[in-house]
């Protein structure tokens, strides 16, 4: 299927939410994919097939929803998973990274020795906006000692400009919108 027909049926299924989380905001809704089985398998074979010739030792997914992608992936290629969480969600040893949102600041974190050292890592979340999460998450997992390329969402914003954000990135979506 080509990356235009998937991000149609993918467009039909994605509920938007006017006003959420705060006025003005136009908040698009991937719950509406989950609970759709053929749009939700749509998404892990759509990440299979972009990723079926790399070489990753390890999937990272960012709280929560990110989750929920990443985890079949990482199975179905028998890849570890490493999960990057706010602050005082994981127990043990962490690392943290402070983070800019468009909504204020945050702070990530991930138990270091889930991080495999010059490990290469596919950084996973459900939707990519200004890129403030997505970058603090690959900043956290070079600091432990790994290594991101690419970074797969299910959902892009480029109108906020993430790219600016992630240079040095390989960014993957499956649907993009440019503001509505």
């Amino acid at each position: 299927m080509y990356k235009a027909d998937i991000a149609a049926k993918l467009d039909a299924v994605i509920r938007r939410v006017p006003n959420f989380p705060k006025p003005g905001v136009l908040f698009y809704d991937i719950t509406s994919i989950l609970a759709d089985p053929e749009s939700f398998r749509m998404v892990i074979d759509s990440m299979d097939q972009r990723y079926l010739k790399d070489d990753f030792d390890a999937v990272a997914a960012i709280e929560a929803r990110g989750f929920v992608f990443a985890a079949p992936f990482a199975v179905h290629r028998g890849l570890p998973l490493i999960l990057i969480r706010k602050a005082g969600k994981l127990p043990g040893e962490t690392i943290s990274q402070k983070i800019s949102l468009e909504y204020g600041e945050d702070e990530l974190h991930v138990h270091l020795a889930d991080v495999p050292e010059n490990g290469r890592v596919l950084l996973v979340d459900d939707l990519i906006a200004t890129g403030g999460t997505l970058s603090g998450a690959a900043a956290l997992i070079r600091k432990a000692g790994g290594e991101v390329s690419d970074l797969f969402g299910v959902v892009g914003l480029p109108f906020l400009n993430y790219a600016e954000k992630l240079p040095d990135l390989e960014i993957t979506t499956l649907v993009d919108y440019q503001g509505e």
